[in-house]
């Protein structure tokens, strides 16, 4: 029976057969063995750069940036409590998942996975913290808000059950985060603004980005489809965004740096993890900030 699993293991992930049946910190160890030693400043650098992605510091704030910017898109202004809960929402959800599905992530993730099984404890003192937060800015936002937040939140804690089929993982992980990023500030806002447009340009942007996750873990449909084909798939699904934006009224049209920013990442993909962790998310936040320097800074028209 266990020799079963581990063929059809080898047969969904045909490409970490390294990371199987083999701790996390040992193979990341392996695959680094090769390697000629960094100079000691350069470590310390990369070590620092993996605590903020592996720890989903990176990803929390490529959330928050987002929230941001749609909601100056809207013509809202900024709520603290959302961008807060948004952050602090984001840490949880995503280090909840990391900390439970360790081992399914020792194939997809091995260095990730080694960087959780060493601050494992730290790690819980995050989670903490940002559950705290996550209360706290939940409670200040408002019960609209906290109703958002918690159907987000139900399917982030189900997400080792739903990322396992084909096509599911990116649907609802990219309408969990226009639900985040754009539905949260409706919701403080009472609603007052349609959020079709932005959310479609920050929907199908964030599309892109699992699509090459996805890729890089070789899950889903685009396991299917092969790197050229899924490339191919993101390029063409951040099209329709980038119009949107450009076409939309003149405080969406900034959002067309999200698409503009994510299609270089697209075009120079790397099946790494610190390419999908620091550079694919990365484009996320790098977006969100174009976006809104291009706003500006003055209050939301």
């Amino acid at each position: 029976m266990e020799a079963q699993r581990t063929q059809l293991t080898l047969a969904r992930w045909p490409r970490a057969t390294r990371a199987l049946g083999t701790p996390a910190r040992d193979t990341a160890l392996a695959v680094n063995a090769s390697k000629p030693p960094l100079p000691p400043i350069l470590a310390a650098g990369l070590r620092a750069l993996d605590a903020l992605v592996f720890s989903s510091l990176w990803v929390a704030l490529a959330a928050l940036a987002l929230a941001a910017a749609s909601s100056r898109a809207l013509g809202l202004g900024a709520s603290p409590p959302v961008l807060g809960l948004a952050f602090c929402g984001t840490v949880v959800v995503y280090t909840v998942d990391r900390l439970r599905d360790q081992r399914r992530d020792r194939l997809t993730a091995p260095l990730r996975t080694a960087f959780i099984e060493r601050h494992g404890p730290s790690l819980w003192v995050l989670l903490g913290l940002a559950l705290l937060g996550a209360v706290i800015f939940g409670l200040d936002a408002g019960p609209p808000v906290l109703a958002v937040a918690a159907g987000v939140a139900a399917f982030g804690f189900f997400h080792r059950r739903l990322k396992g089929w084909l096509w599911a993982k990116p649907a609802y992980l990219s309408l969990s985060w226009v639900a985040v990023t754009v539905g949260m500030p409706l919701a403080a806002a009472g609603g007052a603004a349609s959020g079709l447009r932005v959310g479609s340009v920050v929907g199908l942007t964030v599309l892109a980005n699992v699509v090459l996750c996805n890729l890089k873990d070789h899950e889903g449909g685009t396991a299917l489809l092969g790197q050229r084909r899924a490339l191919a798939l993101a390029g063409a699904i951040l099209a329709p965004a980038l119009l949107l934006a450009v076409e939309g009224p003149a405080r969406v049209q900034p959002l067309v740096c999200l698409p503009l920013l994510m299609a270089p990442v697209v075009a120079a993909f790397r099946p790494s993890e610190r390419y999908s962790g620091l550079v694919v998310d990365g484009a996320l936040t790098a977006g969100a900030l174009a976006a809104l320097a291009l706003m500006g800074l003055g209050p939301a028209a």
